[in-house]
């Protein structure tokens, strides 16, 4: 850990000591890095105990639950509040039928109300008078651009080409005006995302998460998931590397991206130099459809399991009811803390490392008391990190029942015994509906344009998450691009059989 806290220390400082950092040119940078790298590991203390919280080791400090964040069955309330409010009663006139041709994002307008949106985007000191660009103008734009624009760049899209007074539409559903030649620059575009804070991101996700559960999509039975996925910067060589104890410490241009290992894939490197986007979605049971819910944005340097908490308590902290999560083998819950603390179930497929216990069938997970009984024993519980069975055998079917102990303890471990047994009756299902968790992946990068990162820091590269995942709710809930399927066979309702 002390590798990650001399990297820690390190873009402390230097974020501390040059706020202009992005305007230096790259032979100056490589200077300093180099030098604030050798000073603080010269002056590091290793047998000093670590200070800092995990959070900030992570690199997810600015992306923790803090007041102010407004939950699901509280939207109701703050739309009413902010409806009710209102001095002004806008006329009912529709102005999309006009300009806005486009279904779906006649939709998106129709959705949006521009006062709620300033309202959850108000800073303090914020005022609205005799501005021309609202943050609902700007919200708004970088939904247009994620929505219909995502293959190019800010720079293009904020031209005369894509918002300029030719192009009608585009300017009535940003709420430019037709009469001025008002723009909105990719500057102060991207001021705006910089400028977001967490909670600001958490609370227009949630605005749009209220209509997503009355949009219909989901059915009454559903599972959430977690996986991750790589997005990768143009930060190819480090400015400066040290090797600490056998650990790498690298610091690179954009100083919170870091190297971390990439899922196998043929055609690119094993490694990856920039993030991992860790989300939960949720999953519909019985069609597999699946959206992406929350996200928390990492340097690509960290193991999945460390996040697995963090994403749950944030996803809480928005009212999301999580009772079972399905995961892979990187999310893991050791030491059962994730059940103690939030009560939610996770479930993976059995580690290949941790041996079977005796006198169980591997294919079905069937539990049998010894070695000389063939009847399945039946589950009971889990409690205190063990699961409890009974014997299984009818009344009169066993001549052994007078004199077995008829009960077996099987300690959890992270095979066959997680905090749900490999043989509980759908929990295969659970992992195999968990492959579903990788189709929001593909709607972000290839419908929304988080293939390609165009920003250059953490905080607003997380901005840009939070745009394409309500991007990609709004394209599902407009459901203009749905492709007609044949019917698939219902499947068991996980949810229910799992609790």
């Amino acid at each position: 850990m002390h590798h990650k806290n001399i990297r820690l220390i390190t873009k402390k400082q230097l974020k501390r000591q040059y706020p202009n950092w992005k305007r230096l040119n790259k032979k100056t940078k490589k200077e300093i890095a180099r030098k604030v790298l050798a000073e603080v590991t010269a002056e590091y203390d290793f047998n000093q105990d670590i200070q800092a919280s995990r959070e900030e080791l992570l690199g997810i400090e600015q992306q923790i639950p803090t007041e102010g964040i407004i939950k699901l069955d509280e939207m109701t309330q703050f739309i009413d509040m902010v409806n009710s409010s209102r001095v002004i009663k806008f006329s009912s006139y529709n102005r999309s039928p006009i300009y806005i041709k486009d279904e779906e994002l006649r939709f998106v307008d129709e959705l949006l109300d521009d006062g709620i949106i300033n309202r959850l985007l108000a800073y303090d000191g914020y005022s609205p008078v005799m501005r021309e660009i609202f943050p609902n103008n700007l919200f708004r734009a970088e939904l247009l651009k994620a929505i219909k624009y995502p293959e190019i760049s800010y720079r293009k899209f904020c031209s005369e080409e894509y918002l300029g007074l030719g192009r009608k539409q585009n300017r009535v559903f940003v709420g430019l005006s037709l009469s001025k030649k008002t723009m909105i620059d990719h500057t102060r575009l991207s001021k705006f995302r910089s400028c977001l804070s967490f909670v600001q991101q958490i609370n227009l996700l949630v605005y749009i998460l209220h209509y997503f559960y009355k949009s219909g999509l989901l059915g009454d039975c559903v599972v959430h998931g977690i996986d991750s996925t790589e997005l990768a910067n143009d930060c190819k060589v480090p400015l400066a590397s040290l090797d600490i104890n056998g650990k790498k410490i690298r610091i690179y241009n954009d100083i919170d991206c870091d190297c971390g290992a990439r899922r196998n894939k043929r055609d690119k490197s094993v490694y990856v130099i920039g993030y991992r986007l860790h989300a939960l979605t949720v999953i519909d049971a019985k069609t597999g459809h699946s959206f992406p819910l929350v996200s928390l944005l990492a340097p690509a340097n960290h193991h999945d399991s460390h996040f697995l908490p963090f994403l749950v308590k944030l996803a809480q902290a928005m009212g999301i009811d999580i009772k079972l999560i399905t995961a892979d083998e990187a999310y893991h819950d050791k030491d059962v803390s994730l059940f103690r603390d939030t009560r939610v179930l996770l479930t993976t497929p059995p580690q290949a490392k941790v041996l079977v216990p005796e006198n169980v069938d591997r294919e079905s997970g069937a539990v049998f008391l010894d070695g000389t009984c063939n009847i399945p024993m039946q589950y009971v519980a889990c409690e205190a990190r063990t699961h409890e069975y009974r014997c299984g055998a009818a009344t009169g079917e066993c001549h052994r029942s007078s004199i077995c102990t008829q009960s077996r303890f099987i300690p959890v471990d992270h095979g066959f015994f997680q905090q749900i047994p490999y043989g509980t009756r759908s929990i295969k299902q659970a992992h195999d509906i968990r492959k579903n968790c990788e189709r929001p992946f593909n709607l972000l990068k290839n419908q929304t344009g988080l293939e390609t990162i165009r920003v250059r820091s953490q905080y607003a590269t997380m901005a840009r998450c939070t745009m394409s995942s309500i991007a990609v709710l709004l394209i599902k809930m407009a459901g203009t691009r749905r492709k007609k399927t044949t019917v698939r066979p219902q499947q068991a309702c996980i949810l229910a059989d799992a609790a």
